[in-house]
């Protein structure tokens, strides 16, 4: 007799149903898209290349940082021949202030070169394609799709999105790939490109991680403060 699989686990447990879950996130959506109402990705990039590069040196590193790096790297390498051309020790040079500088700058030129090869030197439109890319995965390739391309694959889970998405109720896992999951489960489509967005910014403007506003918070009555100490 075959044996019953085990539903898939799922990190989202504030409400009840499934449709108290959807409502809620759709508030949360909601009050987000009024506090942000035309969000945009931080890494500054003039092609879907550009992009594709600063998202894989933003790994464990600041948006600021990486933004500060890029126009010296991509003034000398603005394609992907370019950098598919390159030498190793130039590159580490130049990316040495992101930190884990050798792997970064073998993963860009890995890449890069994998385009030329596999791509006539243009970054492909499918998720499938994009995370068979060296040093690409899922959180990378949605930060693409979403914003060079306008195309939902999936919802960008980084920090913010994984410690805030908690606070919210709408997961409580610490799994990147289950986090996804849940917030593609009860998020319309339409909203998953943004909702990353407007959850990163407002994890910089006050939902920040020492120490949330949460008094001043325009969602603080429909935010249920998930592992957070009571207001006094």
């Amino acid at each position: 007799m075959a044996k019953k699989k085990k539903p898939a686990e799922s990190g989202s447990s504030y409400a009840d149903s499934l449709d108290a879950k959807k409502k809620h996130a759709r508030k949360i959506a909601r009050g987000l898209a009024r506090l942000f109402p035309e969000p945009e990705c931080a890494l500054i990039h003039d092609s879907p290349f550009q992009l594709l590069v600063a998202t894989i040196l933003s790994a464990q590193c600041t948006d600021e940082r990486v933004n500060a790096t890029t126009p010296t790297l991509f003034k000398k390498y603005p394609t992907a021949a370019k950098l598919a051309a390159s030498k190793q020790a130039d590159v580490e040079k130049i990316v040495y202030p992101l930190g884990f500088f050798r792997a970064k700058a073998t993963n860009i030129r890995k890449m890069a070169q994998a385009l030329m090869e596999e791509h006539d030197g243009e970054v492909p439109k499918t998720l499938k394609e994009l995370v068979a890319l060296p040093g690409v995965g899922r959180k990378t390739a949605n930060v693409v799709l979403g914003t060079a391309f306008d195309i939902p694959s999936g919802v960008v889970v980084d920090t913010h999105v994984k410690r805030i998405c908690n606070i919210f109720g709408l997961t409580t896992s610490k799994n990147p790939e289950i986090i996804e999951r849940d917030l593609m489960e009860v998020l319309p489509k339409k909203e998953w490109i943004a909702f990353s967005h407007r959850v990163i910014l407002h994890g910089r403007a006050t939902c920040v991680a020492r120490k949330p506003r949460c008094r001043e918070c325009s969602l603080l009555k429909i935010c249920p403060r998930v592992g957070l100490k009571p207001l006094e």
